[in-house]
């Protein structure tokens, strides 16, 4: 048979189970404080507490069972505990409060012995979401939980009730502003080369509307071809228009020298014809000669007619060129600006479709924030996340992504937004 043990083996296994336990919870005491150096704690925190007492002169742990408990951290930031009171909590470390629990034990109960307080955080303080989320509201913190996580835990993104078709409506309204954002851009190049042609540029200013559009360069590289064919089939006209005038103005003066010419001719002649018609009164003069001279006298007159008719004809050639080129000129402008007011009501017409569509596109997505699973790549719309923390120094707003961690007390903002062309 085994012998017994003896009390005083009893008393000495108790001293040593006591040792082990009170051990032990230093040990957890000290994991716990090492755990917990840099959260702050802070409303609506439940703290699990433990304190228990080493009493060297029976050797054993006694444990405050009438302190121990859940706690949580009300609304003005203290923990009410028995022999304690009100503690203030909000914005310490559960360490710091463990040590204060022990320190104030001590001075209450005149202890000789610090007690050893535990101070674990039994669960978080909930994190809440607002925006567009199926089910708005507060839900409780994990650690690690991110964004993306938070949202998954409020049903994702708000959706419509079965059976509306804001998906359906979002689909189309942002196909249509994806046709009237290209019409858009080649309207704008457009205009940009009107202004140019009307200013007579050489080349053609990029607007600022182009600036973030995929394909400006080849829109302006395309009107840029096409100004300069039309500036050169306009110049090759005023050309032609000008070589004319000035082979008619040679014409004229060519002429201007003929009739000079006849007309010294004709003077030669009539100044022969007198002094026949004189010889042909004294008798000394032939009547055939007489003829004669009247004959040339007649040709030249009528060679004199024939060059003021023509240089007539040419001067009214030159008068008609001029016209011309006037009517030439008159009708550029007047088709730059008829292209110009036709461009700009086109525009104002497509700026008002372009409304039209993003109000449908902002209506759905008010209603099913889910819809931009349509839009993977955020051309027409984004969801925008924010993060509105209290570090102790006031409330602040933070940008964040589907991957930002959250903190206990955190409130996430979920937006549905339209990028503006």
């Amino acid at each position: 048979m085994l012998a017994k043990p003896s009390a005083t083996q009893k008393s000495g296994s108790r001293r040593i189970i006591a040792c082990l336990m009170a051990g032990m919870t230093l040990v957890m005491a000290g994991a716990a404080m090492a755990d917990d150096q840099t959260y702050k704690l802070g409303v609506m925190d439940r703290l699990r507490i433990r304190v228990a007492e080493w009493q060297p002169a029976e050797g054993v742990v006694k444990s405050w069972d009438a302190l121990s408990g859940d706690y949580s951290v009300g609304a003005s930031g203290t923990l009410s505990l028995p022999f304690i009171g009100n503690l203030d909590a909000a914005g310490r470390t559960p360490a710091e409060v463990a040590t204060d629990i022990g320190a104030k034990l001590q001075q209450q109960f005149a202890l000789r012995n610090l007690p050893s307080a535990s101070v674990e955080v039994a669960e978080f303080r909930p994190v809440f979401l607002a925006g567009d989320v199926q089910t708005p509201g507060q839900y409780p913190y994990s650690p690690n939980i991110t964004v993306l996580k938070a949202v998954s835990l409020a049903g994702g993104l708000r959706r419509s009730d079965s059976g509306q078709r804001f998906a359906r409506d979002f689909i189309n309204a942002k196909g249509d502003l994806a046709v009237y954002d290209g019409q858009r851009a080649r309207l704008i190049a457009r205009h940009a080369r009107l202004e140019a042609e009307m200013s007579g540029a050489p080349e053609i200013k990029v607007p600022a509307e182009l600036q973030k559009v995929a394909n400006a360069s080849e829109l302006i590289r395309s009107e840029t071809a096409l100004m300069k064919q039309r500036r050169d089939r306009y110049e090759l006209q005023l050309k032609a228009l000008a070589d004319l005038k000035a082979l008619l103005q040679s014409e004229v003066e060519s002429l201007q020298r003929k009739t000079e010419t006849q007309t010294r001719q004709l003077d030669i002649v009539e100044k022969d014809r007198e002094k026949i018609s004189r010889l042909s009164d004294q008798g000394l003069a032939l009547s055939s000669r007489m003829i004669s001279s009247e004959e040339r006298a007649a040709e030249v007159q009528s060679a004199l007619l024939d060059i003021d008719t023509n240089s007539l004809r040419a001067k009214q050639q030159i008068s008609q060129a001029n016209q011309d080129e006037i009517n030439l000129r008159n009708d550029w402008e007047a088709q730059r600006a008829k292209e110009m007011q036709d461009t700009e009501a086109e525009l104002e017409k497509l700026n008002l479709q372009i409304g039209t569509s993003q109000q449908l596109v902002a209506e759905s997505l008010a209603q099913s924030a889910e819809a931009l699973k349509f839009d993977p790549h955020g051309k027409s719309a984004s969801i925008r996340y924010s993060i509105v923390r209290d570090d102790g120094t006031g409330a602040k707003e933070i940008a964040a992504d589907e991957t930002t961690k959250l903190q206990p007390g955190d409130v996430i903002k979920v937006t549905s937004e339209l990028l503006m062309q």
